[in-house]
């Protein structure tokens, strides 16, 4: 299907949705809650990549929003407020406030909720998190939205149109995502996000104690076509053509390669897009020599994994089997064999975990050089059979949504104090992204002309490194010492073909986060 037919396409359907309705032209803002002060960080945040580049910016967006917008009528008048790069303006007199809401940041979504209501607009709230705690959200909004909002947001429109919105709606049965209309990017802020999302199927058929996405989006996959895919795809390199040479897209799927066929059709289908991408799969991918060879040369830099463990016990107890059937240094050596980057993840306070334990991961990550791996302390986050375990043993501290970040102890955990806990993480955090360690790994990641292929297909522009090593030159004088040093350490190499300027700057944005801890 081509670009222009899709559009038409979601067009007839915003109209047709318009068909039973009132009429009523209504004003609707939608809300992503974000970090709301200085004090506050995450992995993700991109606190110090924003100040250095001397421009607001996140890492990406939600697809809830675009997807929100693409069910909407067509004579509303939508306008989208990411507390991660803006402010939320609430003088704007809007008539409906959709808010999603992961756990992390439910008390926020419930305070901004709080506020719109005081000024007497509706609010209705959506997501993993009012899914999984509709009691709970219901206490701060007018209305929740329970599962995948292509099955109710017609009829939370229709009812608010005319004065009669309930207070739930929960969708009946899984979306057909070959039905489903084109997320419509059109009200975001685009220059302000680092990647675009796209999401090519939903489901997991893992079923891991800690997640929540098999009971959100269930364990059977379902998939869009191929030609969806690459029809959004197409949308979004049209926006970007204007300022950017390679569009830079996060596959948003669980697990890319569930469906072998489905997989090895998309990513053949990639190659002519002309994008940079990156996606997340299991650790089997190591044994799929054919697909991470199309994947390659389709695009894709890395890959994101879920190691989350390295102790077998944990593995059972994670119900993450298909883990313990791989040696991990040689699953990550054979992935980046074809030059794409393991992403990894680990957690750390699971109930075989001791004090030893820090230790041991910090070893394992610096002799496997895992370049930017995400640590997490043990949440179990509501709707998992962890948080279903943990609150029978009686063993949640707490309910303070806040908390749930990956980077706070709200449970007791089985083999060390909470505060053991949170130090070891801490110490892990901190050393794994020391400017030593950062150093090591990149000299290991430059010596093997790792990035080779990527940077004959698509150059640095001398241009990009001086302007990158005149910014790099304005943060020496600094109380930051080891910064400092890391600079005049790292400087030489800029101007070295075999070097990503981006890659340096998304590890000290890490270290950056590291040392707020």
């Amino acid at each position: 299907m081509s670009l222009e037919s899709q559009y038409q396409l979601n067009w007839s359907r915003r109209k047709n949705l318009d068909g039973d309705s009132t009429n009523k032209r209504m004003k609707i803002a939608l809300v992503i809650p974000g970090i709301s002060s200085e004090s506050e960080r995450s992995f993700y945040d991109f606190k110090f990549g924003t100040k250095f580049l001397l421009s607001r910016k996140h890492i990406s967006y939600l697809l809830a929003i675009p997807s929100l917008i693409s069910l909407t009528p067509p004579q509303h008048e939508i306008r989208v407020f990411d507390q991660n790069i803006e402010e939320i303006d609430y003088t704007w007199e809007a008539d409906l406030v959709g808010i999603t809401a992961r756990t992390m940041f439910a008390n926020r979504a419930y305070e901004i909720s709080e506020e719109f209501r005081a000024r007497g607009i509706k609010t209705v709230m959506g997501g993993i998190h009012p899914s999984m705690c509709p009691e709970d959200a219901l206490l701060h909004c007018d209305s929740v939205v329970v599962g995948e909002a292509e099955e109710t947001w017609h009829a939370v429109l229709q009812d608010a149109e005319n004065g009669q919105l309930k207070r739930l709606y929960k969708a009946e049965k899984f979306t057909d995502l070959k039905a489903a209309p084109m997320p419509d990017r059109s009200s975001l802020s685009k220059q302000k996000y680092l990647l675009d999302i796209v999401q090519t199927t939903k489901g997991c058929p893992f079923h891991c104690e800690f997640c929540s996405v098999h009971a959100f989006d269930g364990q059977r996959i379902r998939s869009k076509t191929v030609e969806q895919v690459i029809t959004e795809i197409q949308g979004i390199n049209s926006f970007h053509a204007r300022y950017k040479k390679k569009t830079s897209i996060f596959f948003a799927d669980d697990n890319i390669i569930a469906n072998r066929t489905f997989s090895r059709k998309l990513f053949r289908a990639l190659q002519p897009c002309n994008i940079n991408w990156m996606c997340q799969a299991s650790i089997n991918i190591s044994r799929e020599g054919e697909l991470l060879e199309l994947m390659r040369d389709s695009g894709c830099g890395a890959i994101f994994v879920g190691l989350e463990s390295i102790c077998e016990e944990n593995l059972s107890m994670m119900h993450k089997g298909i883990n313990q059937r791989y040696e991990y240094m040689e699953a990550i050596r054979k992935i980046q064999s074809y030059g794409m980057l393991v992403h990894s993840s680990f957690i750390v306070g699971y109930d075989f975990d001791s004090k030893s334990t820090f230790d041991e991961l910090i070893n394992f990550i610096e002799e496997s050089h895992l370049l930017m791996p995400l640590i997490n302390i043990l949440t179990p986050l509501p709707g998992t059979m962890l948080f279903k375990r943990l609150e029978e043993e009686g063993r949640i501290l707490n309910r303070d949504w806040s908390k749930y970040d990956t980077q706070h102890v709200v449970f007791m955990p089985a083999r060390m104090s909470p505060d053991d806990l949170l130090q070891g993480y801490r110490k892990v955090v901190k050393s794994v992204y020391s400017f030593d360690s950062i150093l090591t790994k990149l000299h290991y990641y430059w010596d093997t002309d790792f990035w080779k292929r990527p940077n004959q297909a698509d150059p640095v522009k001398f241009i990009y490194r001086l302007l990158f090593a005149v910014r790099l030159a304005t943060l020496l004088v600094s109380s930051n010492m080891e910064r400092s040093g890391f600079i005049m350490k790292i400087m030489p190499h800029v101007f070295d073909k075999r070097v990503r300027v981006s890659t340096i700057l998304a590890l000290m944005n890490n270290n950056d986060f590291a040392s707020t801890l």
